[in-house]
């Protein structure tokens, strides 16, 4: 069984950082993607940002880059997400998901974690 456990979120004034984890268990293979997407409250789901495991390959939405860095640590199974220069606008739930597929599509990943709340404060 997949299982993603999304954790690290909490309480940040605007200007900090943070970073977030995501542990994946019972993937059957070495080679799959990573998903971060966010969803605001009241709004739709967000793209964030995406890694491939096999080569670390990393893709992010435009808003995002240059604040946002996803990793990952394959001996541990854990994708990471750091964000700085936090803003106010940045507080939502946080999922990570895993999928076979690199891509943004949402539908394309088949196992979500339970998400993380990150606030921001202004």
């Amino acid at each position: 069984e997949v299982q993603l456990q999304a954790s690290g979120g909490g309480l940040v004034q605007a200007g900090g950082s943070l970073t977030l984890s995501c542990a994946v268990s019972g993937f059957n293979s070495d080679d799959y993607a990573i998903g971060w997407f966010r969803q605001a409250s009241g709004k739709e789901r967000e793209r964030v940002s995406c890694i491939e495991s096999s080569d670390g390959r990393t893709m992010y939405a435009d808003s995002l880059k240059g604040r946002f860095i996803t990793s990952i640590n394959n001996a541990k199974n854990t994708v990471y997400l750091q964000m700085s220069s936090l803003k106010p606008e940045d507080t939502a739930v946080f999922y990570c998901a895993a999928g076979v597929s690199y891509s943004f599509i949402p539908s394309s990943y088949a196992f979500w974690g339970q998400g993380t709340q990150v606030t921001v404060s202004s």
